[in-house]
Parts: structure tokens; sequence; C-alpha cells
């Protein structure tokens, strides 16, 4: 029986930088993986989609942008195998990244599916493990179906994300399932190849979690390019067949037939947390399965054992996982890490245009009865946006109406995933909106459009 400080479960980013950060801090440390190093994130979520949609952007400059900006190009054609296999050897890439950091820390690798048993110890196969300081869970998520209304995968007509990654071809026409990030992405992806794409949420509007602004821009930005976009729309029945799914829908009270090729499932995923011994070794989920976790130490309910990612809860971000790996390796080192602020976790969706957004939205001020005031400024006014033609979304800060506190911040447009954090930074610091116009935007820059917001909330615009 091998004996390490520390035991992971799970080498996605999550568990990957839990690890790197707990060998940094002289623990010796072991990492449980059964498939590739850097989990649904790098091989088969994060990074291969980013690959794809620069792909989908790239096509939609050279098609509709190139004349006017003075490039002569004959018929622009696609090919989402080619693109498909690039995105395949960008993932493998990052995979062999984190190999090398694993190797670099002298991280014991794993292989295999880890299960638990009592008196922290961890089985590997038909190997017992013992992690003499604590185990840290980090298993992950996985794509789910609803196989209630006859939507379960089956990897040809009904796939997911997973599936999805791995074309040879776009298809004709998809349905998606789901217009949160995931939906909203391949949405933009397979349009940009040529797919007839049908976005399908069940909520009143995509990007349900955005602020509205957001959602109701990217809607418009979508039905512009041909994408049909149904929000409040129930699936009450799919008719599954070899070559083509009929989806009945209800929206508005009426029904709705949507016929494609293929549907792709991104309503949601299911965690793993079956058959590793959780309840034997004392760990308890929630009501909704997650892993329950005291949100001060991410420690379960087993003393010694913690979790992180997307099994702890949401929001089943990458990034959140990192953070929390970073926290428990020191926690679990005798440190005292700084808390973390669950409030002011980005969220990006890399559709294009991107949306990003911190904090509190409009609608959640209200439901609050906050005191608020609102700055937007359009990228349509900027002079960076309009030399590059990137002019569609804006910035909108929120702020509090009597002391300046920023509440929240939604971005629309390109570059979005970038400029969010400069305003992370302001709230993560409890800056005010006047300590963001205090710092000299360079110009011309897209992040103008941010000092211009903060301007306007105080009733000072200067551009529009």
């Amino acid at each position: 029986m091998a004996s390490f400080d520390v035991i992971i479960l799970g080498g996605g980013p999550a568990g990957y930088v839990c690890g790197i950060r707990a060998a940094q801090l002289g623990l010796s440390t072991a990492v449980v993986e059964k498939d590739k190093l850097g989990g649904v994130c790098v091989n088969i979520g994060c990074i291969p989609t980013k690959a794809l949609l620069h792909s989908a952007r790239m096509a939609g400059v050279i098609a509709h942008e190139a004349k006017d900006l003075g490039i002569e190009v004959g018929p622009v054609k696609t090919d989402y195998g080619v693109a498909m296999k690039r995105s395949r050897k960008v993932s493998e890439q990052n995979s062999r990244g984190v190999e090398f950091l694993m190797k670099k820390h002298k991280i014991t690798v794993l292989k295999g599916e880890g299960t638990l048993l009592p008196g922290r110890k961890v089985k590997v196969g038909g190997e017992t493990h013992e992690a003499t300081k604590a185990i840290v869970i980090a298993t992950g998520s996985r794509v789910k179906g609803i196989p209630q209304i006859g939507l379960e995968i089956n990897k040809t007509t009904v796939i997911s994300s997973d599936e999805a990654l791995f074309l040879e071809k776009h298809p004709a026409s998809l349905a998606v399932i789901g217009a949160g990030a995931v939906g909203c992405e391949f949405a933009d992806i397979f349009n940009a190849f040529g797919s007839r794409v049908t976005l399908i949420e069940a909520l009143p509007r995509i990007l349900p979690l955005e602020d509205a602004e957001a959602s109701d821009t990217l809607a418009k930005s979508y039905k512009k390019r041909g994408i049909e976009v149904f929000a409040g729309a129930k699936v009450v029945r799919a008719d599954v067949g070899k070559d083509k799914v009929v989806l009945t829908l209800e929206v508005g009270g009426k029904p709705q037939a949507v016929e494609a090729e293929k549907v792709l499932m991104a309503a949601g995923r299911a965690v793993n947390t079956e058959n590793m011994g959780f309840k034997e070794a004392g760990v308890q989920l929630s009501d909704r399965g997650w892993v329950k976790v005291n949100l001060d130490t991410l420690e379960t309910t087993a003393p010694g054992i913690y979790c992180i990612g997307d099994v702890a809860g949401p929001p089943m971000l990458a990034h959140k996982g990192s953070r929390e790996g970073v926290t428990v390796a020191e926690r679990i080192a005798g440190h005292k890490p700084h808390p973390i602020r669950y409030d002011n976790i980005p969220s990006v969706t890399y559709c294009h245009p991107e949306v990003a957004s911190i904090g509190l939205t409009e609608d959640q001020c209200k439901e609050k009865k906050l005191d608020y005031q609102v700055g937007r400024f359009p990228f349509s006014a900027n002079g960076r946006a309009r030399a590059s033609n990137e002019t569609e979304g804006f910035v909108k800060i929120i702020r509090d109406k009597k002391y300046g506190e920023i509440l929240g911040a939604h971005i629309v447009g390109g570059h979005a995933s970038e400029m969010i954090h400069e305003l992370a930074v302001a709230r993560e610091n409890e800056y005010t909106v006047e300590e963001v116009d205090l710092a000299v935007h360079a110009h011309p820059t897209l992040s103008e459009a941010i000092a211009e917001a903060a301007l306007d909330s105080m009733g000072r615009v200067i551009h529009t």
C-alpha cells in the first residue's frame, strides 16, 4: 500500500491544479485519473470548443468582411472535419502540457477509477493507497439526456457535446436543446459551418442566467445570422429515427414541429458520484445530487475529505474549480487562504459576440430592492470597435446609487471574455466606479467602453 499526504480523485482543472499547488507546498501528492489528464475542459470541453469557435469566427470574417477590408477572396468553403482535427491537436497539446506539469512537480498519477474506502483510503484497480492528510474529490460532471421524452443520447442522431467534437462533417440541420453557454457556443459553431441551426430553450430567454439585455442582444444577433431561436419552448415529444429526429415543442401554448438531422443535448450536466464509495466513506450528497461541502472550508461531511469543482456544486466552471483546488491545497498545508467570493466569479459564453459577466443582473437588483444606477456604453460608439468591425454589443455596469459600489457588470461584444477581468478585479477589491474612472484607459481600445460605462453610471459619459 502506497502512502501520500494527499490523494486527489480526478485530473481535471480542479484536480490537477489542486495537485500542483499541494506539491508546491511540499505535500506528497497523487492524482487518480481514468482518462486523459486535463479532464472534460481540456479534452472534450473548454479547449476544443474554443478552437472550433476560432475557426467559426475566421469563416465569418472571411466570408462577410473580407471585401470591405480590402481583401479579395474567392467563394468561402468550410470543412468541419479539418477544423475538428485542428481542435483535437490543440486539446492533445494541452493534455500533454498537464502531463508535463505532473512530472515537473513529482506528482504520482494513478491511472484508473478511484473508490473511497473508510479511513482515508482509495482503491485504484487492485491496489489500495492511503492519504495521511486528506483526500480531495474532484470527479467532475458529464452530459445528460432527457430520457423521459425519448431523448436518450444515442451518439448518432441524438448527440452530446462529446460526439459533436468528433464529427467528420457538419450536419445539414441541427437542433440544439438548451441555450446556456454550451448550447449557444455550438449553435454559433455549426451555423458558421453551414448547418441550419435551431436553438431551443425552456426558460423565457437564451442564456437565462445572464442579464436580460445581454441575452436579448445575443438572440437578435443569432436571428440575424439565420439561427432559429425558440425560447420559452418545452420539448413534449421526440420521434427519433435512423437519419433524423422530429421534435414537438410547445411554444406559447401552441405546438411547433422541428425536424433535424441531429439533436445536440446541451440541457445541463450530471455530476460524477456513482459507485465511488462516497456513502461508505461518510461523504453525503445534497438533495440535488452534489457533494455536501462547507463553503468556508470545502470539507465534506467526512473529516479529512474535501470536494472541489463541478461535483461540489455550481457554478460549474473550470476556473471556479481551479481556484477551489488552490484554496483546498493551501488549507491542507496549514495555511489560511483568502476566502473565495463566489459572487464574483466571471461567467463567459465564447460565442460571437462574446457574453461575459460578474455579480448581479439588473433583475436580481430589482428582486433585492437595491437602490442602483445603470451605466451603459455601446461598442458602436467606440473607435477601436469601429476600426476592427466589432461594433455589436455594449458594456453595462450596475452600481450602488449612494456609494458607487459595483454590484454587477455585463459585456456583450468582441473580447468580452478578456475585458470582464478589469471589473472582476475592481469588484474583488471593492473599488467604486469613481475609482475605475481614475485609471487612464489607453486610446483607442475596447476597454475604453468600460471607463465610459462607469462615467455613464455617474451621468458623465463623454462619447454618447
